[in-house]
């Protein structure tokens, strides 16, 4: 659900107040760039762009324990799975997660793959379902890598414009096949700067916008020419794929996430990203307009409580918690957690025990 919608003119966006953007925003109530954080910017055909900021209110109701799989399953349309920590950890799959999908689709349910990680792009990720003996189809796979490009393609980021890239191969796959030019990424991660007296670091002007996602090449060169791409290029955005704290690149431990990336360009840019991963309603708007699926009819499942859950509920959609990844019971039932799936268990396959156990 949202808190705010400003109507903004359709020429497109610009998130620096004081400079002379190749591409304006003109908000028509009382716009200030801090407006941005979190939020979203969705072109629906020539229409006035509408600038959506996710409600961060909490539900009240405490979540409830998943008793009655059926119910729940015969309730949705479609079925949103975040993967890293409900499908996968690292590389390994979680036990029972390919008897659950079949049971779904069996069912006749849409099934939906949504992450946050960018280091794929939606092709490499297709791979990495079939590596793990999972028939799921890339038009199935929604990454944040393409939610980047996707949204670049929504507000007609001119295509003789840049785009920046602190971030993996994901992002560079995706924003090439939608026709923009970039430059960073991986290759960026083996350059260094040689601090001496009068030195000064050219950076293209031609960039209109810094992307920032996950980034195991990250250095404090990145952080310099993304830092002054944008605050010095007219008009430059400000773009992250997501600012999850952690993440699982092994099963062993939680190693630090994208938001860590993003962070450092906060503290030099003093200026808050456009999100365009969860929990930002972007990526939910594109599902519910490319499949036609009402949102009512739609459960996110999830292991994030701050990411995945808080999509859901953004989205208005029905939202089950799996204990399988980075969320647990304690936290959950923390007095300091406020944010309440409708429901929760410990992994996806309780569809399957809990299903057998009220026959």
């Amino acid at each position: 659900m949202l808190n705010r919608t400003t109507l903004v003119s359709s020429s497109s966006v610009s998130l620096l107040p004081n400079s002379k953007p190749f591409f304006s925003v003109k908000a028509f109530s009382g716009f200030r760039s801090s407006s941005f954080s979190g939020g979203i910017v969705r072109r629906i055909d020539h229409k006035p762009l509408r600038v959506m900021t996710p409600n961060l209110t909490p539900r009240a109701m405490a979540a409830q324990q998943l008793e009655n799989a059926d119910q729940l399953i015969d309730s949705v349309e479609t079925f949103i799975f975040d993967c890293d920590g409900v499908i996968w950890k690292g590389d390994k799959l979680i036990e029972g997660v390919p008897e659950t999908l079949d049971m779904l689709r069996a069912k006749g349910k849409r099934l939906v793959f949504v992450t946050n990680n960018s280091t794929k792009s939606r092709k490499q990720y297709g791979k990495k379902f079939e590596t793990l003996g999972l028939n799921v189809n890339e038009e199935e796979i929604f990454a944040s890598s393409f939610a980047a490009a996707a949204y670049l393609q929504s507000i007609n980021f001119p295509k003789d414009k840049k785009v920046y890239v602190i971030g993996e191969e994901g992002i560079l796959k995706e924003l090439d096949l939608a026709g923009f030019q970039y430059l960073g990424g991986p290759d960026d991660g083996k350059k260094q700067i040689e601090l001496k007296p009068g030195f000064l670091m050219e950076h293209d002007n031609d960039v209109g916008a810094v992307v920032v996602g996950f980034d195991r090449y990250f250095n404090y060169y990145k952080i310099q020419y993304g830092t002054l791409c944008i605050r010095e290029n007219p008009g430059c955005l400000f773009i992250a794929t997501n600012r999850d704290a952690v993440t699982h690149l092994t099963d062993a431990q939680e190693w630090a996430g994208g938001g860590s990336m993003v962070g450092a360009l906060v503290g030099s840019c003093q200026r808050e990203p456009l999100v365009v991963g969860k929990p930002s309603t972007f990526m939910m708007d594109y599902l519910a307009d490319k499949f036609g699926i009402e949102k009512s009819q739609i459960c996110m499942v999830g292991d994030r409580l701050d990411t995945d859950i808080l999509f859901g509920q953004n989205g208005g959609c029905k939202t089950l918690l799996v204990l399988s990844g980075v969320t647990s019971i304690s936290m959950l039932e923390s007095p300091e957690n406020k944010i309440q799936p409708d429901f929760y268990t410990s992994k996806i396959s309780d569809f399957l025990s809990l299903k057998a156990a009220n026959v």
